[in-house]
């Protein structure tokens, strides 16, 4: 394992960052990633695009893709196309989140601005269907995806940016443990209007007693015959950084 040390050139008593492994991260690729309500894969065309696109253009298809950078679309072909761009490239991953008992896409996400160098990366282009939003496989579809990136790829950063009038993502972030950074104003123009984005990350180090969290939240016995949870993902988060604590 190699360390950045300070060189011999750099001026005396000025601050520098502490030496990190400068290994870089492995670049996320065709790994499927298998929980209990949700794999996370690949996307296919084949096997997704026609479930995701029935999925996600129903009665609710304009709220739903109101705050990605595009969308909805009036045809298929449409949404093949935009679908085909994620695939063309490296950088965004595109990923279906498929449901296991059914077998059908019920959304999709990508990790991207991927930095192996820096061992950086983002989660984003989230898009949950309405069979999929505010359900315990989302959360796991995200858990799946934080500890891929951490525990398999070597990640040190895991990166979550949203409008910052996008309510419910933020929500979604703070509750998922993610740490608001800030807001840049002015950052992007999205769909003809002005956006100021919102930025969200987990770290190496907070990383141990997010997923200790994640594994306490999802398990079976934390669910009563209702399906209603017995301890929140936040009330468990705090007692995992409790013990964590000197």
């Amino acid at each position: 394992m190699s360390l950045d040390r300070p060189s011999e050139s750099e001026p005396a008593g000025l601050p520098v960052g502490e030496p990190v492994d400068a290994t870089p991260a492995k670049r996320p690729g065709g790994m499927p990633l298998v929980g209990r309500s949700v794999a996370v894969v690949p996307f296919d065309m084949d096997a997704h695009a026609a479930d995701l696109y029935a999925a996600t253009h129903g009665p609710e298809r304009e709220r739903l893709w109101f705050y990605l950078s595009v969308g909805p679309f009036a045809a298929r072909a449409d949404f093949d196309a935009y679908l085909e761009r994620f695939l063309a490239g490296s950088d965004p991953v595109l990923y279906a989140i498929v449901d296991r008992a059914s077998g059908r896409a019920v959304g999709h996400a990508t990790y991207l601005r991927i930095e192996p160098a820096h061992r950086s990366v983002e989660v984003g282009h989230i898009l949950f269907s309405p069979a999929l939003a505010r359900t315990a496989a989302a959360t796991e579809a995200m858990a799946l995806m934080m500890r891929h990136a951490f525990d398999d790829l070597g990640y040190r950063r895991f990166e979550w940016k949203c409008n910052a009038l996008n309510a419910p993502s933020r929500r979604a972030a703070e509750r998922l443990g993610f740490t608001f950074e800030g807001v840049f104003r002015r950052h992007l123009i999205h769909k003809g209007r002005s956006r100021d984005t919102a930025w969200y990350a987990v770290t190496d180090e907070e990383w141990p007693s997010r997923r200790a969290a994640f594994e306490a939240w999802l398990a079976p016995d934390n669910f009563r015959a209702d399906g209603t949870q017995r301890r929140s993902l936040a009330e468990l988060r705090r007692s995992f950084a409790d013990q964590a604590a000197p």
